[in-house]
């Protein structure tokens, strides 16, 4: 009996989790920061595994917003952070399935009066065996696979953040890029213009005041020049900054904006709706939120009924071998858990309070978002019209010219006016995409179905990073 005694110990200590230290070294973090690149080979390994649609070829030689949003999901903080909320949050399941250890107790007596020829030692074992009862485990599983639940649709939630940032700081490259295209192409006819009437100017055939007027216009677009190029590359540190990477591995990437290309026919905003209540992460998340709240008050009310404990026993008394089988309660006399239970129907009401408000402002949301889309479709379709009949009188304008019966200086006006048209209407489409967007952030969801918001992407090892 001696002998196993040391061995049982043994297995207990090689059964239990031994502390492991992983200290935090901020200059190692900020190194692997500022390595982080497009061309990292755990992220390929992470497009092959998640979209290999995306890694045909690699390196790829454009990066679209489907690329990016998962270069996003690979490097963003956030995503880390979520995964790790949820890991937390499934662990609790584990801890709330644990089965209450039972509890050995060794009782030595010394009989001081013992007569002489006896041992005046008397050996004694105990056991307590907990046993629950009312289902309590069960409940407290099920709070903890609801609230590990809320935690992976949250995790769902920050995906779509990030994709959100990402969606809207490559919009913000594109419109700075096509703004700096259109007004370098105004900027020259502007040019053009100006040195048409300081050539009249000096023939007398112009006054200075128009060419002074045609100079401030010119000098105006090169300040709005300067801005757009000014954006340009601020836009590129937003969209890193949405990526989790330093500027610099963005700097200088071919991009492509298919797309921003595509605009929905607005739906019916009670469609839309109904589908931002019934599929929304945070939405879904308050709901399990409630659920894990039910479950909640449904322990505190089996926590009424005492628990029992088992006391087997064993001593071993002047070579007699005696044995007691005990059993005890708590006697629910001066409480019967009224306050606890009280306590879990006020969170109930709290998170059914919280769960309509937060259905209240969907609505709301989608309502408002619908509406921005819908105007900024209008603003776009009456854009394209007057773009389209700038391009039929610059059309008009090249055939008089070319026959001769007007002169350059009103083919570059007109040609400047359909620059300004081009602008506006890329202004207006610029526009319209963001209005899209925040739809999309109201619903959660690409609106023309197109995607899966509800996903929460899988666990990165990245040790080296």
């Amino acid at each position: 009996m001696q002998r196993w005694i040391p061995l049982v110990f043994v297995g207990f200590l090689v059964g239990c989790a031994h502390y492991q230290s992983q200290p935090l070294l901020p200059a190692r973090t900020a190194e692997g920061l500022e390595a982080r690149s497009l061309s990292d080979a755990g992220l390929q390994t992470f497009l092959e595994t998640n979209a290999p649609e995306l890694v045909k070829e690699w390196p790829r030689a454009s990066w679209d917003l489907p690329s990016l949003i998962f270069v996003a999901f690979y490097y963003h903080p956030d995503m880390a952070v979520a995964r790790a909320k949820l890991a937390g949050a499934e662990a609790a399941i584990i801890t709330a399935g644990a089965r209450p250890n039972p509890t050995a107790r060794f009782l030595p007596t010394y009989d001081a009066d013992a007569p002489g020829g006896l041992s005046p030692w008397t050996l004694g074992f105990t056991l307590d065996v907990p046993i629950e009862t009312a289902g309590k485990r069960g409940y407290r599983i099920a709070q903890a696979r609801y609230l590990a639940n809320s935690a992976r649709l949250n995790g769902a939630g920050t995906a779509w953040q990030v994709r959100s940032r990402v969606r809207s700081s490559l919009l913000d490259v594109r419109a700075a890029d096509l703004n700096q295209e259109l007004l370098t192409k105004q900027e020259a006819v502007q040019n053009q213009t100006v040195g048409i009437l300081e050539d009249r100017l000096k023939a007398g055939q112009s006054s200075l005041f128009e060419v002074q007027l045609v100079r401030v216009a010119a000098a105006q677009t090169a300040l709005q020049l300067r801005d757009a190029q000014k954006r340009s590359a601020q836009a590129r540190v937003h969209m890193a900054n949405a990526l989790g990477v330093p500027v610099n591995a963005v700097s200088n990437i071919p991009l492509s904006f298919p797309a921003f290309e595509r605009l929905p026919a607005p739906k019916d905003t009670g469609a839309l709706r109904r589908a931002a209540l019934l599929n929304r992460s945070d939405v879904l998340g308050s709901l399990a939120e409630y659920d894990a709240s039910q479950s909640a008050l449904q322990l505190e009310i089996a926590k009424q009924y005492p628990d029992i404990h088992l006391g087997p026993g064993y001593a071993w008394d002047q070579g007699e071998n005696k044995y007691s089988l005990g059993v005890s309660l708590t006697l629910p006399v001066l409480n019967r858990n009224q306050g606890p239970i009280a306590e879990a129907e006020a969170h109930r009401r709290q998170a059914a309070a919280a769960f309509t408000a937060l259905q209240a402002r969907v609505i709301g949301q989608v309502d408002a978002a619908f509406a921005g889309y819908r105007d900024a479709r209008r603003k776009l379709d009456t854009a394209n019209e007057l773009l389209a009949a700038q391009q039929k009188r610059m059309q008009s304008m090249q055939e008089s010219f070319d026959a001769g019966a007007s002169d350059r200086l009103e083919l570059l006006q007109t040609r400047l006016e359909l620059e300004a048209g081009e602008l506006a209407r890329a202004n207006a489409l610029v526009e319209a995409q963001q209005a899209l967007g925040l739809l999309e952030d109201a619903m959660q969801r690409p609106v023309d179905g197109a995607g899966n918001s509800n996903s929460l992407p899988p666990p990165i090892d990245r040790k080296s990073n």
